[in-house]
């Protein structure tokens, strides 16, 4: 019977990802009973495919001033988190258990190995050591509550009795790691309000066909221009690619979250300037030295110079001029239109592609019904939020993990109190 399936616990996390996972270890670390529940058959399914499998750990950004700059107007909720745990933490949580690091171009920390694995042994080895007891393949149907508490959680056939519950169920991106937005409506039920869900860092489908031509085609060190009304809404320099619907890779993915609040407004456009290093001005002149110096080659065969192959085709089919002819023919307007194409290669938007493809959520439960410095409910007076269900997330580049870590490690400290 039901009666004789009871457990009892101090502390109960829901949800076994990054900030889970964290918050349970470090709750156990203060010497309580835990328990951690989680539906998936495995723990940190999505932290095992972060980072293309790598695991970009955190960002390497130790000014706490400047990190929260990169989470928009509400990072300055993450101050104190950030305070108590932020990446200098991080790192030194993994390094001393063994996992050497490195930093990569733009502050990206991972595993030397290159290996999630690794990351995610760290975090079972820590909660083997302090004991943890886990909770698998378990879901949670629902809560009892008696006088703004919870008491229990309930499962398929018994109930798990706590004095804490953490809530860490992480968001919709990526539904096949088991994320299906379940803590929202549990959160919901709980008198929360959750702040409308969107997909983040997530690819965008264009328009027109030329870049799904380029499909596969990776750039580095371009420009990323967004236009509406004829006003540049925002910029973003870095590497992207082309795929077979559109565009993603790194700016990409960090200036979707901008397109999806401007595309109720109307068109949007995505200039991609190839060479943001030189101005049209230095950029015409280099080609007149460029086109003196190889006079007798064809366009096809000096294009590759500057751009890849596939995107040589490209400019030259936009440009209208023969593939074949010599530099030291073309006109004047020809050179002109090649510098153009070369700084501003434009497509439209239809639209950002869904959950299913995107890195995070955007949107979670309210941060004004969350105390930033303990990460408890401001409604029920012993439940604890921490990771991607809370309404705040950030660019790529190890942001989203760091607030998982940050806001895990501060729930589970005072998870009792």
């Amino acid at each position: 019977s039901m009666k004789n399936r009871q457990e009892e616990f101090d502390v109960v996390v829901i949800g076994a990802g990054a900030a889970g996972l964290m918050a349970a270890g470090r709750a156990a670390e203060r010497g309580v009973r835990v328990a951690i529940i989680d539906k998936n058959k495995n723990l940190g399914r999505k932290l095992l495919i972060t980072g293309n499998g790598r695991c970009n750990i955190t960002q390497a950004e130790f000014n706490d001033k400047e990190f929260v700059k990169k989470l928009d107007k509400k990072g300055q909720w993450l101050f104190s988190a950030l305070a108590a745990f932020g990446p200098k933490e991080a790192i030194d949580f993994f390094e001393s258990r063994g996992l050497k690091t490195k930093v990569e171009p733009g502050g990206r920390v991972f595993p030397i190995s290159d290996k999630a694995q690794e990351v995610l042994d760290v975090l079972l080895k820590y909660l083997r050591e302090k004991k943890v007891k886990i909770f698998l393949g378990e879901e949670v149907l629902g809560f009892n509550l008696k006088n703004k508490k919870i008491v229990s959680v309930k499962l398929g056939d018994q109930e798990i009795n706590a004095r804490s519950f953490i809530l860490c169920t992480g968001g919709k991106a990526y539904p096949v790691t088991g994320s299906t937005g379940d803590g929202y409506s549990w959160a919901g039920i709980l008198g929360h309000k959750v702040v409308k869900l969107v997909p983040a860092l997530v690819p965008v489908e264009t328009k027109e066909t030329w870049p799904k031509n380029l499909s596969g085609l990776s750039l580095k060190n371009v420009r990323l221009n967004l236009w509406q009304d004829s006003k540049k809404q925002d910029s973003r320099l870095g590497e992207m690619l082309f795929t077979h619907f559109g565009l993603s890779g790194p700016i990409v993915l960090d200036i979707s979250k901008k397109i999806g609040e401007l595309l109720p407004a109307g068109e949007i456009i995505i200039e991609i300037d190839l060479n943001p290093a030189l101005d049209i001005l230095q950029l015409d002149k280099r080609l007149q030295c460029d086109f003196m110096a190889n006079r007798n080659k064809d366009l096809k065969n000096y294009l590759p110079d500057l751009v890849p192959q596939k995107m040589a085709e490209t400019i030259i089919k936009f440009s209208k001029i023969d593939a074949h002819k010599k530099l030291n023919a073309l006109s004047r307007e020809e050179r002109k239109k090649i510098a153009t194409l070369l700084k501003s290669l434009k497509t439209g938007v239809r639209g950002l592609m869904g959950f299913d493809q995107a890195m995070v959520t955007g949107g979670g439960v309210d941060l004004k019904e969350i105390d930033s410095r303990t990460m408890r409910s401001k409604i029920i007076d012993n439940l604890f939020f921490a990771g991607e269900i809370i309404d705040l997330d950030g660019p790529t580049g190890g942001y989203n993990l760091q607030i998982c870590w940050s806001t895990g490690y501060v729930a589970g400290t005072n998870a009792i109190s």
